[in-house]
This record gives C-alpha cells, structure tokens and sequence, in this order.
C-alpha cells in the first residue's frame, strides 16, 4: 500500500476527536448561528443528496486555487502534481470522508472559513483574482454554505487539513456538533489538503436513504459532479469467491462477495462533452449524450452547440426532439434546460432559460456565473438569466430558419416533420415573444384555397399575391375541410384570390398580436367588412348599394325575427352560392373560439354575430316572396342563421328545434 493511500484511509477512517486535548480551543459560531444551520439544513436544501454536491464542489475549488497559486509558486506541489477528488466510506464507523490534495488550510483559515456561515472563502479569492484568471477558473462555491449542507445527514463533522507549503506539524483538526460551537487544534499531517468526514445519523446510515451505499454515492456523483474536470475517485470493489474449507466434498458452489482493494479507481467521466469544440465532437457523441440526459430512445432531430461570449458567458447544447412529448401541452409539463456552473450539475429543468413556447428544446446550459440563490438550488430572475434566455430563443430559431430556407431535401424534411409536432407550439411566441416576432412567423406555415399541404409561408403567399392585392387574406377554422368549404371563400375563389387557411385552434389567438407581415396588413375575411379595395370593380360596388335598397325590407324583417340572436343583418358583398354567412368585428371572438374558451371552463363575453344574406340566392329570394306567412318566415330565417352558424364552425344551442323546423319547412 502506498503511502498516499495510508495517508488517505488514515484520514478516512482513524479521525480521533480528543475532546481532552490541552491545545484544544473551544469557539462559538458567529451571530445566530443555531439558527442559521437549522434554516441551512432543514430549509435550504430540498433534498439530502444535495452534500454529495456541495463537499465534491468544495474539494474541485480547493485543487483549482491550489493549481492557480502554484503558477506562481510550484512548490506548494510538493512534488505531487495530480490533483483529484476522493471519497471513503467506513460501514463500520459509519462515516463518509471526501479527501483532496488542494490548497488546504490552517488554523487560521479553518477559524474564519469554516466557523463564519456564508463567509466563502472561494468568493473571497476570486475577488483577488484578475479577470483572465477568473475566466479561466474552474472554482464553483460561492455561498459559503455548501459546506455545512453536511449536517443535514451527519451530527458530527470533523476536518483535517494542512496548507499546501507549510511544514506537517501546522494542520488543524476542526471539529462541530453543528449547533453553535466548534472546536480546533493543531495535528501533524504528512500530505497537503482537507478531508472533511462526516459522522452519519442513524437514520442515514440505514433503508432507503443509506449514504454508506457505495452504489448510491457513485450515482449522486455521476449526477451532480459527472463532468467536473478532476478525478473523483472510490476504493475499487471486485467480485471474491469463496474458498471451501479442506475436506469439504459437498456439491455446494462456492459462494461469493463483492470486497473492497486498496486500489482507487476514478468514477466520474472528468470531461464535459460541451466544453469541447463542435468541431471535436462527433455525431454518435451527439446523440449518445441526447439519449442520455433525456431518455429518449429516438435521436434528436437536430442540435446547435455554441460558445456564448460577451457580457455573459455561456455555452450552450440544445436539442430539438424528433417527436413531441405526450404532455407538451399540459400546464403541469416539466421542461427546461439542465442547468450547470461550471460543470457542476444544478437543476434539471430550468424553465427561466427558456421561453414558453419553446418548451419542447432540452439540453445543457453552463455558465461562469448565475443568480442562484444560497442552496443553488432555485434560479433567480435577473438580466444575466433574460439575456440567456433570449440567448438561447435566438439561436433555436435561427437553427430552425436555416432548415426552413436550406435548398438541401434532408434539412427541408427535418423542418416539415419538426413543423407537424411542434409548429402549434411555436406560434404561441407571436405573443409571448414580440422582439422576435417576425422571427417566428417567417417560419409558420399553412394550407391555402389553393394548396392543402401546410407549407406555405407568409413570405410564398406575398410572391403569389395578384396585381392590385393590398393584404394578406386568411380564414381560421376547426379542420381544412371546414376552411375549404366556408361560404367565405366564395367571392375570393370568384375573383382567383388566394387565401391562407388556419386550422389550428392557437391561430386566431396568434393573429391578434400579428397585424403586419413584412409591412403587409394581414385581414381575417370572416371579421368585418370586406374590402378588396382596386380588385373589385365600380359597377360591383353599384350593384351592390342597389342591392342594399331592394332587400331593406326583408333585412328589416330578419333583424325582427332572429331579435337578440343576430347583432345586425346585412346584405352581403361576399357570397356567391351560400345563402348567408356569419360575420364578426374587428376584435370579437369566433364561435370557434368562443366554443373552445367554454370547453376550458372559461367565461366568454356575450359576442353575436352579423348576419350576411346573399340577395341572389333562391332561398334568400324565397323570403321576399308575399305568399310566406309571418310563421313560415321566422322559421326560415331561423334555419338560414342556424345553418349559417354550422358552417362556421359554431354549435346549435338547440339541436331538436332545428331539426324540428327544418322537417317542417321541408313537408309543405
């Protein structure tokens, strides 16, 4: 056994707390400090496994100053230059120690480091570090609580340390109960650096939540601290057979126990695949990792990786799936990006990275610096967070846009299968993200009259538009067979007017944020009034107002009979073969939209709709005839709005009395 490694499990297992030492020095905490600890370890941390993190943090951030001090100064290596992380677990004794070969402390910095809560000594050290040691550093702590994360599972902490340069005979033994003193005294220690040994309670050293499982910490390692760039190392464990006894002829096989050696094996990865250049990474690595953080046994359909530099440094890793969850429209859904400071896992899903509509991206985030709050645990709001926000937005719609306009097949294909799972979700930006608005819609596509696949852009629809054409028409309805066959098509069909069909259910909310396309006014042909400005003629526009005379006394009449059903009746400029048509304002809901907001429960305001009557339709000439007694008119002009609400999309509030009148009509 070398003498590191009895060096190691010296300090691991053979910490002798001597309470009867003369040169022992009892200490209080600073103000409050029972307090603070019972917030730090009851209230802080969300769950025990967090210590695994912090102690791993802590030891990393010891290495790294010791690696940045002996630029200046090679000795304090002491002739041992590999920097690593180790971690010992003792059944018996019933302790966890996590060893490292780092700067170290002495009496002195154990006194104010360790027996201030939240005086990092890691914050302290990087203000005296200038800029470009800063931006090449790797030191994660921050708080200067992490540390005592420790008591949440242990009710004793012991430290053994030496600084790295100072003779052997300098180290310092901190020992705390946690709850408002500690103490200190001097010890000789052979090697440089800290080991931090935590006496467990009872009820972590047992069931379900036993932190003497060696299983358990390689886990927590490998997902808190997989990719900090040092070795973090266990004692190896190998399978043993037994050996039967001399003499024993059973037919008994030999059993067997998995047994720990004195040899140290490293169980992290030690290397962060988006810390390396794009270049450098292959595809299969890609994916690997993909499947790895997000289970997905399909592949992602595409990814961007990028170095963000500027104010605030970033690098980003981000995914788009291939197939959208089943949740993705669940308020409750989980989504975010994993989130890490400098390598060192903080959250799973930080959804402030994000925004909404792009909920259905996973992927990495690691940045120098974030807002977290003490426990790291719960991401703060703040500029440097919006501005990796928009950050990333940026970069996901530009990677969308370069498959959109790419010319190569394979991209365009990526783009249509990412358009039919997560194009609804991506409209939801128009009014969630309004600096990148136009963004967004130069990559919405659509079915048109003329066209049913949905890979039209607003941008195609303007290069087709005809001479004289000042907007850009569109129709919103519950499917595409509904859109194709709405009565108002009909006059845009006549006059060879193309027109864009919305048949999502987020569309017509979308539109109200879009008005102008690339200065181009966008009209919903169902709202308001019709105006085709130079494409309809003057002897229209006067057959139409002669029109409006002839059927005054019939519209007159509707208005009486549909009473609080109709907000107006009109004679209509936009119906070629329907007999009639519902109209909206500007700014009113559909009754698709209407209907849905009912479904999720709620309340709409009371909005009626124009009734459009057709003056050239038989069924609409029928009314002005004088043979139609009064009874007879009402339940036509009952059915004509009835049937009118149908094909727009609407429900009967009265199924049987339509039907009823209908039977009636039809049997005289």
């Amino acid at each position: 056994m070398s003498e590191q490694t009895q060096a190691d499990n010296k300090n691991a297992n053979d910490i002798n707390i001597n309470k009867d030492s003369p040169e022992l020095k009892k200490h209080s905490f600073e103000a409050e400090v029972a307090q603070l600890l019972h917030l730090v370890t009851h209230s802080l941390y969300s769950n025990a496994d967090i210590f695994v993190r912090e102690l791993v943090s802590n030891a990393s951030d010891a290495c790294d100053k010791l690696r940045f001090e002996a630029t200046n100064d090679d000795s304090l290596y002491e002739d041992d230059g590999e920097l690593k992380i180790r971690i010992a677990v003792d059944e018996d004794a019933k302790t966890i120690t996590f060893i490292d070969n780092g700067i170290g402390m002495n009496e002195a910095d154990a006194i104010e480091n360790l027996g201030t809560i939240a005086k990092s000594g890691t914050k302290a050290f990087l203000d005296k570090l200038s800029e470009s040691q800063k931006q090449d550093g790797q030191l994660i702590g921050q708080f200067g609580v992490g540390f005592y994360s420790g008591f949440i599972v242990a009710d004793t902490i012991s430290v053994e340390s030496r600084k790295a340069g100072e003779p052997a005979d300098k180290g310092v033994r901190w020992v705390s109960d946690g709850t408002g003193s500690f103490t200190v005294e001097p010890i000789t220690k052979e090697t440089r650096g800290t080991s931090i040994t935590l006496h467990l309670k009872e009820e972590y050293s047992e069931g379900e939540d036993n932190y003497l499982d060696r299983g358990k910490i390689k886990r927590l390692v490998n997902k808190y601290s997989d990719h900090i760039s040092l070795p973090i190392q266990m004692r190896k464990e190998v399978w043993q057979e037994d050996v039967k006894e001399e003499g024993d002829d059973s037919d008994a096989p030999a059993g067997g126990q998995m047994v720990l050696t004195d040899e140290w094996e490293t169980i992290n990865k030690a290397s962060a695949l988006w810390t390396r250049s794009a270049s450098e990474v292959e595809d299969d690595e890609y994916v690997d990792f993909y499947k790895n953080i997000t289970y997905d046994m399909d592949a992602p359909l595409t990814w961007t990786h990028n170095r963000v530099e500027g104010r605030v440094q970033y690098t980003q890793l981000l995914y788009i799936p291939k197939k959208a969850p089943m949740d993705l429209y669940t308020r409750e859904q989980q989504h975010g990006l994993k989130l890490y400071v400098k390598r060192v896992f903080i959250m799973d899903d930080a959804e402030q990275l994000l925004p909404m509509y792009l909920r259905f991206v996973k992927g990495v985030i690691d940045s120098a610096d974030l807002p977290l709050n003490v426990s790291r645990e719960i991401l703060q709001e703040s500029r440097d967070v919006k501005s990796i926000r928009d950050g990333n937005a940026r970069r996901i719609l530009t990677l969308l846009a370069s498959l959109a306009n790419s010319e190569d097949s394979d991209k365009q294909e990526k783009f249509a299968q990412f358009y039919s799972e997560f194009g609804d979700v991506i409209k939801e930006g128009l009014g969630e993200d309004m600096g990148n608005q136009e963004r967004i819609a130069k990559l919405l596509r659509y079915a048109t009259s003329t066209n049913d696949k949905v890979e039209t852009s607003f941008e195609d629809y303007k290069g087709r538009m005809i001479d004289g054409q000042k907007a850009i028409y569109y129709l919103t309805a519950d499917n595409l067979a509904a859109a194709k066959n709405s009565p108002q098509l009909e006059l845009f069909k006549k006059k060879g007017i193309e027109v864009i069909l919305m048949t999502s259910r987020v569309d017509e909310w979308a539109m109200n944020f879009l008005t102008p396309f690339d200065g181009t006014p966008l009209q919903n042909i169902a709202k308001g009034a019709v105006d085709l400005g130079d494409l309809q003629d003057e002897a229209e526009k006067a057959e139409a107002e002669k029109a409006q005379e002839t059927m005054k006394p019939v519209v007159d009449k509707l208005k009486t009979a549909l009473g609080a059903r109709a907000k107006d009746v009109k004679v209509s400029t936009r119906l070629v073969d329907s007999p009639a048509c519902l109209v909206i304002g500007e700014g009113e809901l559909s009754p698709q939209m209407i209907q849905m907001l009912k479904q999720m429960g709620q309340d709409v305001p009371e909005s009626k709709p124009t009734l459009e009557v057709n003056p050239d339709h038989p069924l609409i000439k029928k009314l002005e005839s004088s043979e139609q007694s009064d009874d007879n008119f009402d339940k036509l002009a009952q059915v004509i709005f009835d049937q009118a609400l149908l094909a727009d999309g609407g429900q009967l509030e009265d199924p049987a009395a339509y039907l009823k009148r209908v039977n009636e009509l039809l049997m005289r």
